[in-house]
């Protein structure tokens, strides 16, 4: 048997491949994601950094033990701090931020499914400004709604200095958003699934590889800084004691679903309340402040991410009346809070709500079945992870934050139960999320954003027909006749010397002038055209031309330059935006599957 010899393999051949591998785009992706990572974990350092600042100069400390430091404050500064900071930052939204109101994920939500990934890094920095300074000066919000959008604001600077499509930009956008998870809870395969959960929209592997790789980038910076720590402090020992606890898992659902469900409506009510009584737009978040200075005067608790209360109810530290007090509260002064356009998120607000829930619900259940009972720090972890799933639309990564926090697999099932009724319970009774609610309220619909995305991507120029007929006002109803004859779709455009559209000929247009030539020597185009036709204007998007079709029954819409000039282009023909459209999806789905 003859041997086979091994294949000889060149350093030139090495070299080719090594070439081909670093041209290739996921290369160049993973390479970027992993830049945008580190930024993102700078980014929600600096952003901790200046909420430490903002409480140093308003309370004179600088700790994530808020409400343990602000009992010992006196009451004045309690309403000071949070009705003077407001003031500032109802100005400072008013003068410098466009639609003078807070930003956070929702936006994110719809810059990746309407906008392509496009988001403004100025706008990211100054929403990132407005928020630390609300929470630094107690206004009862989350901190990681707004380096989400820090995060995301990061990775579409990259990706529009670079000049990316859509479906590039998005990824981008994506690996911003779970850097920013990440580092936040120290939890990467949570800010993974978030990412591609929330904003992203599929799970496809050329997305997946690198917004994981910035989720890990971001981590690693996170844990550089402040260690490897879980984001609460936990229980040495937690676990399920017997799976009779299921049904009681289950009605903590029902009972979260019903507290996620009140406090996204009290938001709303806040919001609805606040413009019928007429504030000022610039004057609303002091008047914010201090409402919540009063809520805090009894409940110190309330003031900011509320961490420090969220581990309290952790460790089985709070009696049942402070467990629901504060879930009242907190749903009071956080509802307040957004509804007097504070900046930051609910992902905190909803964890703390979550946590109170979950404690008072372990201390009646350990009443009632002490033998049954995993005790209350079990359920106020199950309560957490069913309120923020609810409120987030996030349901999945969110039970997989609950599991890289605690590690244990037993529990993450009873938060699975939970999760999943609560989320059901509130999708059918108030929405998507909240995020969602938020954008519908601003008349902007993310249903099929992807697919409306795409067609306002592409503009009613790239598919227009240069090839048509015209004739000028005065030809003669003879040559008219003739010319129709020869019109590639039975139309012609009557144009005048400036090449301005002024009407549209067909030959139901003509009527009886059509086969009788009594009226030739008496009338021209211009007698027998529809004067002031539908148009398109060339820098219309593909929406646009859709609903024009849909309204109008046309098949065959003139383009002009522009609405002023009316000066005729060309003509965008239905069947050819579509076309266009269908490519376009077909390529940004090749995109996502990594085969474009």
């Amino acid at each position: 048997m003859a041997e086979v010899e091994p294949k000889k393999i060149s350093i030139g051949t090495t070299v080719s491949s090594l070439k081909k591998f670093g041209r290739n785009d996921q290369v160049i992706l993973s390479v970027l994601a992993l830049i945008i990572g580190v930024a993102a974990g700078l980014a929600e350092t600096v952003f901790r950094s200046a909420i430490a600042l903002v409480q140093e100069l308003g309370y004179g400390f600088s700790s994530e033990k808020v409400a343990s430091l602000a009992a010992e404050l006196p009451w004045w500064q309690l309403l000071l701090v949070p009705t003077v900071g407001g003031l500032l930052i109802g100005c400072f939204i008013h003068f410098f931020m466009p639609d003078r109101r807070p930003q956070g994920v929702a936006q994110v939500i719809e810059s990746s499914a309407l906008h392509g990934g496009r988001m403004s890094l100025t706008l990211g920095i100054k929403a990132a400004v407005v928020s630390a300074a609300s929470i630094g000066v107690g206004a009862s919000v989350g901190r990681e709604g707004p380096i989400v959008h820090l995060g995301a604001s990061l990775g579409a600077w990259v990706s529009k200095r670079l000049h990316l499509g859509r479906s590039l930009s998005r990824t981008l956008l994506g690996c911003g958003v779970a850097a920013a998870v990440a580092a936040s809870f120290n939890a990467p395969i949570a800010g993974t699934f978030f990412a591609l959960e929330v904003v992203v929209g599929h799970y496809a592997i050329s997305a997946f590889a690198p917004i994981v790789i910035a989720s890990v980038a971001g981590t690693i910076v996170s844990r550089i800084q402040y260690g490897d720590f879980p984001a609460f402090i936990l229980p040495d020992t937690w676990t399920i004691v017997s799976f009779w606890e299921f049904p009681a898992f289950a009605l903590l659902g029902v009972v979260s679903a019903l507290a996620a469900v009140l406090f996204m409506r009290s938001v709303m009510f806040t919001e609805d309340v606040v413009e019928r009584i007429g504030i000022p737009p610039w004057a609303q978040p002091a008047a914010g402040g201090l409402v919540v200075g009063v809520i805090a005067l009894g409940f110190p608790q309330v003031l900011g991410v509320g961490y420090e209360a969220t581990d309290a109810a952790l460790s089985a530290r709070y009696e049942l009346w402070l467990l629901i007090a504060l879930v009242v509260t907190k749903t009071a002064a956080t509802a307040v809070s957004l509804g007097c356009r504070f900046g930051g998120g609910v992902f905190s607000p909803s964890l703390f709500i979550g946590a109170m829930i979950g404690g008072a619900f372990g201390i009646i259940a350990t009443s009632a079945f002490p033998e049954l009972s995993s005790g209350h720090g079990a359920y106020t972890m199950i309560g957490m992870g069913a309120v923020a799933g609810a409120v987030l639309g996030a349901p999945i990564s969110t039970i997989l934050m609950i599991f890289e926090l605690t590690n244990d697999y037993t529990l993450t099932i009873g938060v699975m139960v939970a999760t999943a009724v609560a989320s059901i319970i509130t999708h059918q009774t108030f929405g998507r999320s909240f995020f969602a609610w938020q954008l519908e309220r601003r008349g902007v619909v993310i249903k099929g954003g992807q697919e409306l995305g795409l067609l306002r991507s592409i503009k009613v120029g790239s598919v227009l027909d240069g090839t048509y007929e015209t004739v000028n006002p005065e030809t003669d109803l003879q040559t008219v006749r003739v010319r129709l004859q020869e019109a590639p779709w039975g139309e012609l455009f009557v144009v005048d010397e400036k090449g301005a559209l002024v009407g549209t000929i067909t030959f139901s247009d003509l009527h009886e002038a059509a086969f009788d030539t009594c009226h030739d020597a008496e009338w021209t185009a211009i007698n027998v055209a529809r004067e002031h036709p539908v148009v398109l204007k060339r820098d219309d998007d593909l929406e646009t031309a859709v609903k024009v079709y849909g309204s109008t029954g046309e098949v065959h819409v003139p383009i002009v330059e522009d609405g002023t000039s009316m000066i005729m282009c060309g003509v965008a023909h239905e069947h050819e935006v579509m076309l266009a459209y269908h490519r376009a999806l077909d390529q940004a789905r090749a995109e996502e599957r990594g085969e474009a």
